[in-house]
């Protein structure tokens, strides 16, 4: 299974949303300009979790973006979701009752057995995925950063971070 590229780039704007105070919001252009992507195609991403109300949206020349909720309540299945649809990844179109001589309706009573252990992969996959939060992303980066990654991160908020009331 791929995942697009708007799924890093939706967890990682969220992650360095969760460092934004209280009052303030970033634009799509200083999360775009920091993680070096389109700002285009991240504003399509930054709209779909303000959609899935994970991040919220401050309209104006001042605006921009900032969570809509705590760190510990967003999970990596939540921002996937909403970047990608909650349509599972794999979709059986029940060809094994298509082409030349097909057979008659009672031998496709039972599930297809490739679409029923795709389901499966794919609710383990979400349920690894519902366990994780952006906190726990926090918490490991922290655990690992010697301070350089935190370092960066501080002096971009400094000079892009824009305050609002909210």
């Amino acid at each position: 299974m791929k995942l697009g590229d708007g799924v890093e780039q939706a967890i990682h704007c969220v992650t360095m949303l969760s460092r934004v105070s209280e009052d303030g919001v970033l634009s799509a252009a200083a999360l775009a300009e920091f993680h070096g992507v389109s700002t285009s195609y991240l504003l399509k991403h930054l709209q779909a979790l303000s959609g899935a109300g994970l991040l919220d949206t401050v309209p104006g020349p001042k605006g921009g973006y900032r969570l809509a909720k705590q760190p510990e309540e967003i999970s990596l299945l939540d921002i996937v979701l909403a970047v990608e649809g909650p349509a599972p990844a794999f979709r059986c179109a029940e060809i094994r009752q298509r082409g030349p001589n097909p057979l008659p309706g009672r031998y496709f009573a039972k599930p297809c057995g490739i679409n029923a252990a795709m389901l499966k992969a794919e609710r383990a996959y979400r349920a690894e995925l519902a366990k994780v939060s952006i906190a726990d992303i926090l918490a490991d980066l922290e655990a690992t950063d010697d301070g350089g990654i935190a370092a960066r991160g501080c002096a971009f908020l400094d000079i892009h971070e824009r305050k609002t009331a909210r």
